[in-house]
């Protein structure tokens, strides 16, 4: 019997706009599945939503891309769906934790074809392989959120709330992305993506996630900020979608999921007057490469293209 393919998942037939990835809080998606020194990254993507992304862009047995892998949650996602992954990481402590974690995998039973990097990926080129070129069918990344994040909190009697695993490595480097400051960020970010487009196959999908941010008590729109990296990296938007990070209930309630951090860090924001909420999803950006082979936006009225990125008041290039 003929094994026939089901039609490769688009845009135009993806069901919903809004996932429901934050059923389960991260530690339990997380558990018996990544290696426990994970948890001490800044800013880990959410497994399910991962594996929604790779579920609805790809077909088993296609090859997941992520040049910013960290503890290699993508590629993980992505091996658990019978997908092939190859990541690219900066630290050579998370890389270390997303082949170990990918090792669990296989011993799990998953054996497709997974690779991690060490180096920038803003010089893809030279740390990829060429055998990857044209191969790749989702790209699936998030950037930095800044040099700090929420990380972890331990209170001790007598001596407060102490806050840590909330930075990317040394403070000091400024190779890292997440140390540079906006304006260079986002130019390393275009960077990044418009090394990846000679790795995509025709049709090949980009998503990144990301969320935005307060810096003092102005807004950071991330999110438009990397349509317009996407934009100018030769990428063309073809959906944007959010990813709930908290329970969706049958009554259609949401049920957040926030840290203690996350919570006091709302709380002191809106006794200084500013109308912080805690954080309910993240952005889920889609683009193809501008090639002729993207399969356009969804209709008017439903997933427009996203206008371009405001300037970048008060931030260095």
């Amino acid at each position: 019997m003929t094994d026939i393919q089901p039609p490769r998942p688009t845009p135009e037939t993806a069901p919903v706009s809004v996932w429901a990835t934050g059923q389960q809080v991260h530690a339990t998606q997380r558990q018996g599945r990544y290696h426990r020194d994970g948890t001490a990254h800044p800013a880990k993507m959410l497994p399910a939503l991962a594996a929604h992304a790779i579920t609805q862009y790809t077909r088993p047995g296609d090859l997941v891309l992520d040049p910013m892998c960290g503890i290699g949650t993508s590629l993980v996602e992505a091996v658990r769906c019978g997908r092939r992954a190859v990541g690219v990481e900066y630290e050579a402590r998370w890389a270390g934790i997303a082949r170990t974690s990918l090792d669990m995998a296989r011993d799990a039973g998953w054996d497709e074809h997974a690779a991690v990097y060490t180096g920038d990926a803003r010089r893809l080129a030279t740390i990829l392989p060429a055998d990857y070129l044209g191969t790749v069918d989702l790209v699936l990344t998030s950037p930095p959120y800044g040099d700090s994040t929420g990380g972890h909190v331990i209170t001790t009697p007598g001596q407060g709330v102490r806050k840590f695993d909330h930075r990317y490595g040394s403070p000091r480097d400024r190779g890292n992305l997440a140390n540079v400051g906006l304006g260079r960020l986002l130019s390393g970010f275009t960077t990044i993506l418009a090394a990846t487009v000679p790795y995509l196959r025709p049709g090949g999908h980009i998503v990144i996630t990301a969320r935005p941010w307060r810096h003092r008590a102005e807004l950071i729109d991330l999110p438009t900020y990397l349509t317009t990296c996407a934009t100018q990296a030769g990428l063309v938007p073809v959906e944007r979608c959010v990813a709930l990070l908290g329970r969706l209930t049958n009554d259609g309630e949401l049920v957040s999921h926030a840290s203690f951090f996350q919570r006091n860090h709302v709380v002191k924001q809106r006794q200084a007057g500013i109308p912080a909420h805690v954080i309910a999803h993240e952005d889920v950006l889609i683009f193809q490469a501008d090639t002729g082979h993207a399969t356009g936006a969804r209709k008017t009225g439903d997933h427009a293209d996203a206008p371009s990125a405001p300037p970048l008041l008060g931030f260095a290039a």
